[in-house]
């Protein structure tokens, strides 16, 4: 009996042996045009901030300087098993910055941010439904680069100028209802317009001042690596991030407002898919003769590719279009774009507590 017991006793440890070698076999990925770690990692699965360390640790002697990753070259891709690599915290360059805010979480009473404008910077309290709720919000273009531009009634508009004013409004929100707010660009003379041309200027500044740089990689590259520091920073909060974008497209085509996140990230997907959501009903609406277009896709923009927080990108027009530009022009349509986005956020939110 006890024979049999001990010969039980090898083929079970054989056999649990034999189970985790085949668990922890290391897999090999080829770095194509535009991987980073975060990216390479995402796009297989696995969680960057918590193999972020153990990726570097195991390709130390194929990474450049910088830790970056050459195209065409095999990456080993760390084992994910349960309980064994956990809450890894990394340390990239420039993590040093100070987590300031526009403003930080509302309270029982209203609160003054002079970046809202003159008219706009006293912001009342209304709830605390998004206390704990974390948003990175990123206006696209700004500083040396207006985006798409266009000419209206002899004046010129451009796309960054309507895209910070939606995302202006939408931060007011946010911050009225609880939650801690980060824009990423910000114009310190401009605050929200209720205007329907809003001047070209080109003195935007990202996150704690720093220039803007006229080269687009430096741009989008300066903006990612902001994002990814603080949300480091605030690593086991719900976190996300918006961006919003005016499009350009020939004058005849009139588009809906529509919405890309990465083809990974099933909260990114999530979080599309409630403002859009919210986007149909709305047109359901207040223009019920008419069908809502707007559509939720994934796309490999560097922005959605590069960033750590789940994410949705939203263009809301085509500023060349006659009837896109009543959208973006008449400050009641900014207004009712940010209340609505501000909505499926509110769902996103309530979602993620519910699933927990």
């Amino acid at each position: 009996m006890r024979i049999l017991k001990l010969l039980l006793f090898i083929l079970l440890y054989l056999n649990i042996s034999n189970l985790s070698t085949a668990q922890n076999i290391e897999k090999k990925v080829i770095a194509t045009d535009g991987d980073g770690i975060y990216s390479i990692l995402r796009k297989n699965g696995i969680e960057p901030t918590k193999y972020y360390r153990a990726f570097i640790k195991l390709n130390k002697e194929n990474l450049t300087k910088n830790n970056g990753l050459v195209k065409g070259r095999a990456y080993l891709l760390p084992i994910i098993v349960k309980d064994t690599i956990t809450d890894i915290k990394i340390n990239p360059a420039n993590a040093n910055i100070e987590p300031k805010t526009i403003d930080t979480i509302a309270t029982t009473k209203q609160t003054k941010n002079p970046l809202f404008g003159k008219d706009y910077n006293n912001v009342p309290f209304e709830s605390n439904t998004l206390n704990g709720a974390i948003y990175y919000l990123i206006s696209g273009h700004g500083g040396p680069d207006p985006g798409a531009i266009e000419t209206y009634n002899g004046k010129l508009i451009s796309e960054d100028e309507y895209a910070y004013d939606v995302t202006l409004r939408l931060a007011r929100i946010l911050i009225s209802n609880g939650a801690k707010v980060y824009m990423i660009i910000q114009d310190k003379n401009d605050g929200i317009r209720d205007k329907k041309i809003l001047e070209v200027d080109y003195d935007e500044v990202n996150f704690q001042d720093k220039p803007i740089s006229k080269s687009q990689k430096l741009r989008l590259s300066q903006r990612t690596k902001t994002v990814n520091n603080l949300y480091l920073r605030h690593k086991g909060a719900y976190q996300r991030l918006i961006v919003t974008h005016v499009d350009s497209r020939s004058k005849s085509k009139n588009i809906d407002v529509f919405f890309y996140h990465h083809h990974n990230s099933k909260k990114g997907k999530r979080l599309a898919e409630h403002i859009h959501k919210s986007f149909k009903e709305k047109y359901a609406k207040h223009q019920p003769n008419r069908i809502y277009s707007g559509s939720v896709k994934s796309r490999g923009l560097y922005l959605i590719k590069k960033t750590f927080p789940p994410m949705v990108y939203i263009e809301l027009g085509n500023i060349k279009n006659k009837k896109d530009q009543k959208r973006i022009l008449n400050y009641q349509n900014r207004k009712a774009l940010a209340k609505w986005i501000f909505n499926g956020l509110l769902v996103d939110f309530d979602t993620h507590k519910n699933l927990k």
